[in-house]
This record gives structure tokens, C-alpha cells and sequence, in this order.
């Protein structure tokens, strides 16, 4: 199980409960909650102004009614845009968060969280500042929160300037230096795809002594096997179908 030191945990709410509600907004977290999920996962990325927001994609188009890139927009742009209506009528009107008030949100609800650092290019340093001040001033237990990104030097930085923080890589093929990986940032855990997986290399990060979170996995019988490998948890978008809410 993923080990923290108020219980354990093996569901971890994908952007939320992206099934539910529309993914990395508060409607989401609170769906979560509702459901019964004491993790969730959510990703930040970094506007053209240098404001950490609550958001997965490149483009806005598929999770708002804005247009273009989200690096290239800045943070009175995002504050106009619908990043509910595209989901269900009911939840027209929900807005893109900033990263300070996900961080209150998911803390109001009692939740743990994987934080996912979103970035490829230029700038990278000044997200990860710009999280990790924010972190330090809003984010109140250490041993509910994880870092996590696919880029690795993210994960680097962060070592470097937050190393009480809990890191994760994640990869979506796990590569054959996976273990100087994670060596190279202390990680906590490894978090891969579920397909990725296979019996003896999750035998084998388990033994190098590594947490293993897989994703993004909706079919309970997906992973009827990963358990007995010693997979920790998965990130799910439909929480229901694992918490036995269907």
C-alpha cells in the first residue's frame, strides 16, 4: 500500500474525480471527497505570467472555452474562461484554479495529494520555485503531500530545493536506468502506467524499496494481478468502481 502515517491508501482520485466532475477543478476535488477518496492527484502548470494554475493539457480547448496555448496566456485570461460547461451543464461557471486555492481546497477536505509538475521547455526553474514557494506558504503536512513528474529534472530541482518533500518519477515506459532515476532524486516512488508492468520488474522496484503507483486505471479487473506484484496504489478517474460506490 502507498504508507502514510495516518493510514493506508491505495486509491488516489486522478485529477479529482475525472469521471464525475470536470478534472483539476475544485468541483472535482469535492467530488472526490464526497466519494470517499482520501488522495487525489491534480497537475500544475505555469502561465506566460508566471502563475501556477491547476491544469493538464498544452492547449485550453478540451477542458475550457478558451483558446490556445496556456503558456502563452496570461492569469486575467484564465480567470474568464469556463472550465465546466465543456463537462455538463451543471457545472458551468467553474473556473480554471490557481494553485493556492486547489492547495486550500483539497486541505478544507481533509485529502492528501500528488502534486503532478506539468512543464516541458523553457522556464522550468521558475515553475518549480513558484510551486514550491507557494507549497511552503499555503501546504501545512509534509506526509500528505508527493511530488511527481515525468521531467526528471523537475524532480531534481525539487530535491534540491525542497528534499523533506516525498518524489515520485513518472514514466510512461519505464526506462532500463529506472533505478538511477531514482536514485539521482532520493524518490519516494516510481508511477507508471499499469500496461507498462509486468511481474518481475514490479518485484524489482519493489525491492530496490520503492513505493509503485500505477495509472490511470477505471477497470478494477485491469489490475487484479499488479496487487500481488506488490503494486501500492493506482490513480483512477472513476473511484466509485474500487470504493464500492457504483
Amino acid at each position: 500500500m502507498f504508507d502514510t502515517p495516518q493510514s493506508d491508501v491505495r486509491i488516489i482520485g486522478h485529477r479529482g474525480a475525472a469521471a464525475v466532475a470536470p478534472e483539476n477543478t475544485l468541483a472535482s476535488f469535492r467530488a472526490a471527497a464526497a466519494l470517499g477518496v482520501r488522495w487525489v492527484e491534480m497537475d500544475v502548470s505555469v502561465l506566460a505570467d508566471g502563475a501556477p494554475v491547476i491544469f493538464h493539457d498544452e492547449e485550453l480547448e478540451r477542458c475550457s472555452n478558451g483558446r490556445g496555448r496556456l503558456a502563452e496566456v496570461d492569469f486575467a485570461y484564465v480567470q474568464q474562461l469556463d472550465a465546466g460547461c465543456w463537462f455538463a451543464p451543471q457545472f458551468s461557471g467553474e473556473r480554471i484554479p490557481t494553485l493556492s486555492e486547489a492547495l486550500q481546497e483539497i486541505q478544507r477536505l481533509g485529502m492528501g495529494l500528488n502534486l503532478e509538475i506539468k512543464h516541458d521547455g523553457l522556464g522550468l526553474e521558475r515553475l518549480v520555485a513558484s510551486v514550491l514557494t507557494t507549497l511552503a506558504h499555503e501546504w501545512r503536512d509534509s506526509d500528505k503531500l508527493l511530488l511527481s513528474s515525468f521531467n526528471h529534472q523537475a524532480l531534481c530541482l525539487c530535491q534540491h530545493q525542497a528534499p523533506h518533500l516525498r518524489r515520485g518519477q513518472l514514466y510512461e515506459s519505464i526506462p532500463a536506468n529506472w533505478q538511477q532515476e531514482l536514485q539521482d532524486i532520493e524518490a519516494y516512488s516510481l508511477h507508471c502506467d499499469y500496461q507498462a508492468l509486468d511481474a518481475m520488474l514490479a518485484r524489482s522496484i519493489k525491492a530496490a524499496g520503492y513505493r509503485l503507483l500505477c495509472y490511470t486505471v477505471n477497470d478494477p479487473q485491469a489490475v487484479a494481478r499488479h496487487w500481488a506484484w506488490g503494486m501500492d496504489a493506482i490513480f483512477t478517474d472513476d473511484p466509485a468502481r474500487f470504493l464500492g460506490n457504483d
